[in-house]
């Protein structure tokens, strides 16, 4: 298999509210909600990097769409990781986070690896981490 993820999939409950989350509060660029013409197909489309998108859908659509039931949610399973260029920069992203309505899981500090982060959750509880390591320095 090539390295060619290009779609993230949030599963959701609430579509609109997502939408609302990461596009007026985190500020991700959106088209809105497509796809509402075709049964479950309703989604929100997020522009992250060039050629990586984020999509949340919902969660009932998810389950039929894969065939698989719905199952429980865990915060735990998986992490987001924005990268930042600097510390600053995280404090920032945090502090956007919890105006947008995010649950500031773990306030940005120091981390044991010699970077600096934090973590949110989004109001489906996906779990968010907010960082500067400073071997990953993003490309801006």
């Amino acid at each position: 298999m090539k390295p060619r993820i290009t779609v993230i999939t949030l599963g959701v409950d609430d579509l609109q509210r997502s939408l609302t989350f990461y596009r007026d509060g985190m500020g991700l660029p959106t088209e809105g909600i497509i796809g509402e013409a075709f049964e479950n197909g309703a989604v929100a489309f997020f522009d992250l990097q060039p050629g990586l998108k984020l999509a949340v859908w919902p969660r009932r659509s998810l389950s039929k769409d894969s065939g698989l039931p719905p199952g429980q949610a865990s915060a735990t399973e998986l992490s987001l990781g924005h990268n930042v260029s600097s510390r600053n920069e995280v404090d920032e992203v945090m502090a956007q986070a919890a105006a947008a309505g995010a649950v500031i899981v773990k306030s940005a500090q120091e981390t044991f690896w010699g970077g600096y982060a934090g973590y949110f959750q989004d109001p489906d509880g996906h779990l968010w981490e907010a960082v500067w390591n400073p071997e990953i320095l993003p490309e801006d």
